[in-house]
């Protein structure tokens, strides 16, 4: 097996040259991981800095760019992603390192949620509804 079949697995058969409109593979991948290295570093930065970072659109520029990285792989072949190692282990270790950063974003959304959450039930149950409320209900 190939030693980049977990970046090429599940893609159709590479064609035998670009279609109109595809870009070249070789030259044009590296200049496509470095852009995709930067959209990442960016937000990875953003999600743990700015509050009022937009990640739908930061999301939409990533989804961009992967279907950009999908047009070139499939365009290439797998011999000429020898030539690009570094960059593609450089890329997968950022988007391990935005991955974490993502995941704590979450972690506190769902934290901040769950405090909302409790605040609210507590506020709504002043105990005018509760069993200790009511005489025939204490023991």
């Amino acid at each position: 097996m190939h030693e980049y079949s977990e970046f090429t697995s599940g893609l159709p058969a590479p064609a035998s040259s670009p279609g109109p409109g595809m870009s070249a593979p070789a030259g044009n991948l590296a200049t496509l991981i470095g852009r995709i290295e930067e959209a990442v570093e960016a937000e990875t930065a953003a999600i743990r800095t700015d509050p009022a970072f937009d990640i739908k659109a930061s999301n939409a520029r990533k989804s961009r760019y992967l279907y950009e990285l999908n047009r070139v792989m499939k365009s290439g072949r797998p011999e000429n992603l020898a030539e690009h190692r570094d960059g593609l282990q450089r890329l997968r270790q950022k988007l391990a390192r935005n991955e974490a950063a993502i995941l704590a974003h979450l972690n506190a959304v769902t934290e901040v949620a769950n405090l909302l959450k409790d605040a609210i039930q507590n506020a709504e149950a002043d105990g005018t509804y509760s069993s200790g409320g009511f005489g025939w209900a204490q023991p």
